[in-house]
């Protein structure tokens, strides 16, 4: 993860191999991807929020936001949830498969604006993924911003996903509030909507609050009123 440019041009199709494929949720796999030979990738960049077009010969192509860098790998991450033609044909290539990959594109979260700030990230099921990048930076660049906070949630226990990133993030300096719409054997978190996770705040920095969302439409217009009314 790098806030430079990148130097590649970005509609030109570069082949890329899968190095590995980790199960985070039924369904949803966390692929990564490095540029086929390992040369390649000094040339690339991307900031976090911003997505790759990923092409499967055979059956089209697919725009995946990038959930993370994999510096031991020299590529990068992206989790993808089965829901077509293109991410089932993605899944049966496995490790080792090849398909092409084009971008970055799309608008990066604006982190360099929150300097100084306390931070929300708001997240909802798979929509954590392009925040994840994210919440790396601000982790890494942890002195640049105040109280550091994540609101996030799915429908089971088991769609949460990067669970073993939870107490990373927690050591980081990370404030994690987690919360499921439906109870599951051996869950013994809290059930409910993410928007009511702002309850768990203490009162918010007015005006000095930054807050991200990422979720289903209707997850953010609450989760945006909650903010707001609290004084972010």
């Amino acid at each position: 993860m790098t806030p430079s440019a990148p130097f590649v041009d970005p509609w030109q199709i570069h082949p890329v191999q899968i190095v590995e494929a980790v199960p985070e949720s039924e369904g949803v796999t966390t692929y990564r991807l490095r540029y086929c030979g390992g040369g390649g990738k000094a040339d690339y960049a991307f900031q976090p929020g911003q997505f790759n077009m990923l092409y499967v010969p055979g059956a089209g192509e697919m725009a995946i936001s990038m959930s993370g860098e994999d510096r031991q790998a020299e590529g990068w991450l992206h989790t993808v949830r089965l829901a077509g033609g293109v991410t089932h044909a993605m899944s049966r290539l496995g490790v080792g498969g090849v398909l092409g990959m084009r971008g970055p594109f799309g608008k990066p979260w604006p982190l360099d604006n929150a300097q100084g700030c306390d931070v929300i990230v708001v997240a909802g099921g798979i929509r954590l993924a392009p925040l994840r990048p994210a919440l790396q930076q601000l982790s890494a660049q942890r002195s640049a911003y105040g109280r550091l906070t994540l609101l996030y949630g799915a429908r089971t226990p088991s769609g949460l996903l990067y669970r073993n990133d939870y107490a990373t993030w927690q050591d980081a300096g990370w404030q994690v509030e987690l919360t499921v719409d439906r109870h599951e054997p051996g869950w013994t978190g809290r059930v409910g909507v993410v928007p009511q996770l702002f309850d768990r705040l203490r009162e918010l920095n007015t005006g000095r609050t930054v807050v991200f969302i990422c979720g289903p439409e209707v997850m953010i217009g609450f989760a945006a009123r909650a903010a707001l009314a609290r004084g972010a």
